[in-house]
Formats: C-alpha cells, structure tokens, sequence
C-alpha cells in the first residue's frame, strides 16, 4: 500500500472551512471538537474503553487484536460506508483521531481500500490541532491591535458591530449576551469548543491590523474568556455608544422579549410560550439578591402580568415598565461604577451614527 497523505497546515485547514471527520468517540467528541467536524467513529464508546483497558493489562498487541475483533463484519461495513458517504460529499476534506496515531491511520487505510481514494489524515491529530488554537489566539492577540466598544445595557453595541467585517462578537461565539437575561434558547458551547471557535475566528481575521470587541467582563455566561484577549482589550482605547432609555428599551424589548418568545416557540411550539416565561422568571431569580426581597417581588409581580398579557391578548407591552426598571434602576448603576474606572482609556463617546463613522477609520 502506498504511503497516504498527511496534512500539517492547520491554517488552511480553519480558514477555509475544511470539512472534518473525527474518529474519536462519542465522549471525547463531546468534550471538544472544531466548527464544520463530523463524529464518525472508528470505535463507540463502550469498545474504547474495553481496547484502553486491555491495552492497560495486556499491551498494545493484545488491545489491537482486541480492535479488529469488535469492529468486523456489518460493524465494520457500517462504519466504512459512513466514512465513504463523508468522502464523497466532501472530497476535499480530512480526518483525525486524539492524536494522529493507530485510529486515523486505520479509518484512512480502510477508505483507501474499500475506495482507492487517498482521503489525507491530520498530522498530529486533535491534540495537535488544539494546541495550535490556543497558541494561535496568543500569537495574534499580541499581534493586532484591539479597540473595544463599550455602552450602558440595551445601548445596540452588538448590532453597531454586525456592521463590521473586522470584528470578534464574544457573546455569539460564547451563544450568550453577557448578563443574568443572557441565556438564549440553546446552550453554550464548552469551553474547549468557545476557544476553538474564537481562535479560528482570530485566525480569519489575523491579517486586520484593528479587531473591534464588544467591551467584555472575564466570562459570558459560563464561557471564560482567554486571559491573552483580557489582558488586550483591558489596555485598548474605549469607544463608548450612546443611546436615549427610549431606543435601549425599543432594542431590550426586540431582544429579551419578542425575538426570545419567537425563538422559544419555533423550537418548540407546544412548549415555547412556557419556556420563554421560565427564561424571564429564571433570569429574574439571579439577581434576586442584589434587587433585595421588596424590589425583587414587586418585578416578580409585573413579569408575572407582562407574561399573562402577551400570552392571553399577544400585547408584550406589559414588558416595558420591566425592563425600563431593570435598565435604570438594575444595570445603569452597575455600568456607572465600572465605566468610571475605564474612564483614562475613552477616545470617543457619541450615537450610533457617529460610533458608526468613527469606526470606519479603524476598518
């Protein structure tokens, strides 16, 4: 058999998307992986850890027979066809295993021999992979300059920034907006993945000398940011967005309520109404220490009549006086006390349109 292909340029790889077959197991596969990844297995979970342990006891020989003895016949054949059905759909594509070692180098052979196609493996495998990642973020975060855009809640920094090619959105890679109503209707990625995904973006965008930011505390949600990215953006210059309680309340509502309650629903349309109100009573709850017990019962009060009102008369009005109260009496004091300590770092404060022009000299 020839010697089949390798590929050691990762940065190809992630910039241009290349499409990925993991042949780990389901539950390292689930721990971490990359964006555009396929987990087709050469072994599921439960023969992995039989082949680790008698690797363990018996050694490398005995876990191989071990191997081919639990992936034969229709297994083996089922296996196989998923990996030719990747191929064929993706002829410019890879595969990997943790490591670049016995896994891939047999799911390559056996396409090899089932197709006469020499589908490249990745040198090194996802361990390789990752640490390029993580070294890749650091390299470029000292690389770029960043500029950061900072606002009180509800000011419209992340749709200024859907303007701009020449941006890192934190809280869409992290699928969070950053506060105690952050969560949306899906989960956050792990961690591994977050910083996979944000390296790769890094990557995409490593040739601007300028990356705008959105202006971050050290975790979305349950996502942490890289300290590397921190440490940048805490000495960048500060763009500050202005917005009247009016436009922050008319963006707060499109957010937190009418495109949160339609996402709710398209995911589940028997359900969604309900979990939309268990995501506002939920989020509510957080901060029900801070607000302290009065002030805490009384929001409770009228979310409970915003909630009854949009789902009886469709009228998501009754959510205007919530988050009118939230905005200035919740998170504009918070923001105050943070925004005073920053205050050596802004270069420029003005509305949407003039953040918008001021901007451009840094696209």
């Amino acid at each position: 058999m020839p010697e089949l292909t390798q590929i050691t340029d990762f940065t190809r790889l992630f910039s241009n998307n290349i499409p990925l077959i993991d042949s780990r197991a389901p539950i390292e596969f689930k721990q971490g992986a990359f964006p555009h990844t396929h987990n087709l297995i050469l072994m599921n979970d439960e023969e992995r850890e039989e082949i680790g342990t008698c690797y363990k006891n018996k050694g490398q020989a005995q876990a191989i027979g071990l191997g081919h003895q639990l992936v034969q016949g229709k297994v083996k054949d089922q296996r196989i066809e998923a990996w030719l059905e990747f191929v064929k759909n993706n002829p410019n594509g890879a595969l990997y295993c943790f490591r670049g070692g016995l896994r891939s180098q047999i799911a390559q052979q056996w396409i090899y021999e089932a197709s006469g196609i020499d589908y490249p493996r990745i040198t090194g495998g996802y361990k390789a992979l990752r640490r390029f990642l993580i070294e890749e973020t650091d390299r470029i975060m000292q690389k770029i300059t960043p500029v950061v855009i900072g606002g009180q809640t509800g000011c419209g920094k992340t749709l200024l920034l859907n303007k701009f090619k020449n941006t890192i959105d934190l809280e869409g890679l992290a699928n969070h907006r950053g506060s105690a109503f952050g969560n949306t209707t899906t989960p956050q990625p792990t961690q591994i993945n977050f910083e996979n995904t944000l390296a790769i973006e890094l990557i995409k965008q490593q040739h601007c000398a300028h990356l705008i930011f959105e202006d971050e505390g050290a975790n979305i949600g349950a996502n942490h940011i890289p300290d590397c990215i921190q440490v940048k953006t805490r000495q960048a210059d500060l763009i500050l967005l202005d917005a009247s309680t009016e436009q922050r309340l008319q963006v707060s509502m499109d957010a937190y309520v009418i495109d949160m309650c339609q996402n709710f629903i398209k995911l589940d349309s028997q359900h969604g109404f309900s979990n939309f109100a268990n995501y506002w009573l939920t989020s509510l709850e957080k901060i029900q220490k801070r607000l302290g017990l009065e002030r805490y019962q009384a929001l409770l009060k009228k979310v409970n009549t915003a909630l009854s009102m949009y789902q009886e008369q469709d009228n998501a009005t009754g959510f205007y006086p919530v988050i009118e109260e939230l905005l200035v009496d919740y998170y504009d004091p918070m923001y105050d006390y943070q925004i005073q300590k920053k205050m050596d770092r802004v270069v420029f404060k003005g509305n949407a349109e003039e953040v918008l022009s001021y901007l451009k000299t840094f696209a």
